[in-house]
């Protein structure tokens, strides 16, 4: 045994970075195994029930993660946590949801003890009628996502049998002239149809639109697409009328300019969760046809009423679309069980071998603060002091230097704080794209950026979703929220869209010594999982070679 993993009884897993067999390895534990820390050498996973639950609903069995387990271990795997990699993967399904003759909905089990257990729980207590058999309760429809999301609290996850309502029929189906599906989006899709709910996860620039619209396709009904912002909601308008047979005519915007509800219709989360008096107007939207289907993209992001709402929207098909299924917030199981477990995940370097996306450097730049920086950041209260690391003004000079170093490549410089950004665009001479930024303003700057016209934009976070920018070779990310996993992962995804020869390259810009450094660790996470390494240099040794 010379395996490159440690599988250790606490169920963390140790992978040795830098062993002939890591990379294989490391995409075999992907499906079941999240990633904690990714320092240079050893990168540490955790073997989570959540984790396990949804490598079982994609159709991973206990029997393969053992089998991994044990051909990629340099030593005997202990034989207890194999029993509980089992057991666990076994609650999942225990339970179902079914629709019964005469209840209308039931919960079942072929454990009566299990079922037992539940009932008596004082978290169920209202969510179920009464008990038909032994193996057998009544639930109230209304309560289904609501039952879901405290059986999964429970240890219990249960497995929707219950099928879903077809909605308003609209005919949808995807355009033939001169392109189709790629066979990963064709999994995508087919995964996400099969389960009937779910989420889909795939790298930025791999397409997510178009597996939406694949299924769209599939359902040939109405549809509501959630998206994060309303320069969002305009590309998957315009992508909808490339890829499919819809018109512009049957495609409705509901966002804070516009209230239109069509047979398709692509709703903001910011309008939708705005608050009146109280109540939130907006979530009536979820009512105001009978959908067919529900697209929540970024699903990552889902504010909490959304979370809400869809809990009532257990009978309608629901697909969730990102990047990454990392929530800062711990969510995660909401998503799970409310939208629906994942489906389908493409890891970022298998869609990079295909040549879908492009490839990428990662570079890590220090920069050593002043000994006045350095001062008043020891004398900083400690909730103010990423702020004062993270827009220290030793770094702008190193972004004015990495831009000039690339000169002439559509680059984007990214950041976290209004005024850093305001200052690095004056000093760069280029337009900033921020909050308060109109919505027609983002567009033209965006399109005129891909056109050509411009090679340089200064964004905020409000660049970091579902903003299509094809043409950016470099990044250069100055600052960040906090140790936001999703949000590197997203702001590395401006980059990915394949250019013929061409990789790109994504630096964050990192005060030495502070807390920015440590939150960079963090945020590094996910792309480490997914085989990206950042190669770390001091701000002074930045090489002076453009990007391929």
């Amino acid at each position: 045994m010379n395996g490159p993993l440690v599988v250790q009884s606490d169920r963390t897993l140790l992978l040795e970075v830098d062993h002939e067999q890591a990379d294989e390895c490391r995409i075999a534990i992907a499906p079941f195994a999240e990633l904690e820390r990714a320092p240079e050498h050893i990168h540490t996973y955790r073997l989570t029930p959540l984790g396990l639950w949804n490598a079982r609903a994609a159709g991973h069995d206990a029997e393969q993660v053992v089998d991994v387990l044990l051909k990629y271990s340099r030593y005997p795997v202990p034989s207890a946590l194999l029993v509980d990699v089992a057991d666990t993967m076994d609650r999942y399904g225990r339970l179902r949801i079914e629709k019964h003759p005469t209840h209308e909905l039931v919960l079942v089990s072929s454990d009566a003890a299990v079922l037992t257990e539940v009932c008596r729980s004082a978290k169920v207590k209202g969510l179920l009628g009464p008990k038909i058999d032994a193996e057998t309760v009544a639930v109230h429809p209304s309560e289904r996502g609501h039952l879901k999301q405290v059986l999964l609290t429970l240890g219990w996850p249960a497995e929707d049998l219950a099928g879903y309502v077809d909605g308003e029929k609209h005919p949808i189906e995807l355009a033939t002239d001169g392109w189709q599906l790629r066979p990963y989006q064709s999994q995508a899709a087919e995964g996400f149809w099969a389960g009937g709910s779910g989420v889909v996860v795939l790298p930025c620039g791999a397409g997510k639109t178009i597996v939406g619209a694949a299924s769209m396709a599939k359902a040939s009904a109405t549809t509501l697409i959630l998206v994060t912002n309303t320069v969002s909601a305009r590309q998957w308008r315009d992508e909808l009328i490339r890829r499919t047979t819809l018109s512009a005519d049957e495609i409705g915007e509901y966002s804070g300019s516009r209230k239109e509800i069509r047979p398709v219709t692509i709703a903001t989360y910011q309008v939708i969760t705005t608050k009146r008096n109280g109540v939130h107007p907006h979530l009536e939207l979820f009512e105001a046809r009978d959908w067919g289907l529900v697209i929540y993209d970024e699903v990552h992001l889902l504010p909490a009423p959304v979370f809400r709402m869809t809990a009532d929207l257990q009978a309608r098909r629901r697909l969730g679309l990102t990047a990454t299924l990392v929530r800062e917030d711990g969510h995660e199981g909401d998503v799970f069980s409310l939208i629906g477990p994942k489906r389908f995940d493409a890891p970022w370097k298998d869609i990079e071998a295909q040549g879908w996306i492009a490839p990428a450097d990662c570079v890590e730049v220090r920069v050593t603060l002043t000994e006045e920086e350095r001062m008043t950041y020891a004398m900083a209260e400690p909730d103010v002091r990423y702020r004062l690391a993270a827009s220290a003004e030793s770094k702008m000079s190193v972004v004015e230097d990495l831009a000039r170093r690339h000169e002439g490549v559509p680059r984007l410089v990214i950041g976290q704080y209004v005024d850093q950004l305001d200052e690095l665009a004056e000093r760069l001479g280029a337009p900033v794209i921020k909050g308060d930024t109109t919505t027609r303003q983002r567009e033209k700057l965006y399109q005129a950026f891909r056109e050509g016209e411009i090679d340089l934009l200064v964004v905020s976070k409000v660049a970091n979703f579902s903003v299509d920018l094809p043409s950016a070779q470099v990044a250069i990310q100055v600052s960040g929220a906090f140790g936001s996993r999703q949000e590197e992962a997203q702001r590395l995804g401006r980059l990915l869209r394949p250019q013929e020869g061409k990789s790109a390259r994504f630096y964050a810009v990192v005060s030495r010594d502070t807390v920015d450094a440590e939150f960079a660790q963090h945020r590094q996470r996910f792309l480490a999982e997914q085989g990206y390494a950042y190669r770390i240099i001091d701000a002074e040794d930045v090489p002076a070679e453009p990007t391929a």
